[in-house]
């Protein structure tokens, strides 16, 4: 049985570098007038793990969203990634929630719960009381990505958007075309703001590789796992370098397995098309 990837740690680098695109994707019903001239702001986990003790969770990102104008006070917006939505628990979330308020002071707290897959019992909303009167309720926003339409942002200029489409619902078919879907500038900005090797594209990429991989076996046929881990290492190829060369499509082409494993693992580190294809 294959272990699903936990991708939190991606999703939060992802917050982390996009903050804006982040909220103005994951939260869109908060986030209408968060412009490029709102301060945002993301907790120092140091802090927090300080003064929250056992009850810091260190995936969960905290962004307090400031407006310098004065127009609107100021929002804290809650982060949470689950890659598995029946871990998901509304009581631990609604604690932590609780628990920033008080230490910041502040009521304007805004949860957002990220779900890779998912779950027809995600429960959605909390309340306490009896059948008279409810003394605490709780709610948040959730973003069901695999519930998501991926057609619904294939031309969002929206990078985070645009980085999530292989989570979003689309048909086998369509797969390998959103996949694709980076242009070639937002490519560069992508790699301009993330020089180091981005977790994100990482991790979505191998994602697909071992979803490659599984078809293959599932289907019994050594060609289903060439054909996979070679469809998604064009596209590594493609998000990275560009527009494949004609002679670079060949060598893939021609490829055997070892070669096109060796390669899904040199991508990783290789800064030229030159470099990922000359055998080490």
């Amino acid at each position: 049985m294959v272990r699903p990837v936990s991708h939190d740690q991606n999703f939060k680098n992802l917050i982390l570098d996009y903050p804006h695109e982040a909220l103005a994707f994951f939260a869109a019903d908060e986030a209408g007038d968060i412009d490029a001239g709102v301060s945002i702001t993301p907790l120092r986990q140091e802090q927090l793990k300080e003064r929250l003790g056992e009850r810091f969770r260190e995936l969960d990102v905290p962004l307090l969203v400031e407006w310098p104008d004065g127009r609107r006070e100021a929002l804290l917006f809650v982060l949470e990634e689950e890659t598995n939505p029946q871990r998901f628990s509304i009581h631990r979330l609604a604690h932590y929630c609780l628990d920033l308020a008080e230490l910041l002071s502040t009521e304007r707290v805004v949860p957002v719960v990220i779900f890779l897959h998912d779950y027809p019992e995600i429960p959605r909303q909390l309340a306490l009381g009896s059948e008279w009167h409810h003394y605490l309720a709780f709610d948040y926003l959730a973003c069901v990505l695999a519930a998501t339409p991926a057609e619904r942002y294939l031309d969002s200029d929206n990078l985070v958007a645009r980085l999530n489409l292989p989570n979003m619902q689309w048909t086998p078919e369509q797969k390998i075309d959103i996949y694709t879907g980076l242009t070639d500038a937002e490519r560069q900005l992508y790699e301009s703001r993330h020089p180091q090797e981005s977790t994100v594209m990482t991790g979505l990429a191998e994602r697909l590789r071992t979803e490659g991989m599984q078809q293959g076996r599932q289907e019994g046929r050594q060609e289903g796992r060439h054909e996979g881990v070679e469809g998604t290492l064009r596209k590594q190829i493609e998000m990275k370098f560009g527009e494949l060369p004609a002679w670079a499509d060949e060598q893939l082409a021609q490829a055997s397995d070892e070669q096109l494993d060796a390669w899904v693992a040199r991508i990783l580190t290789a800064d030229s098309l030159d470099a990922l294809f000359t055998e080490q």
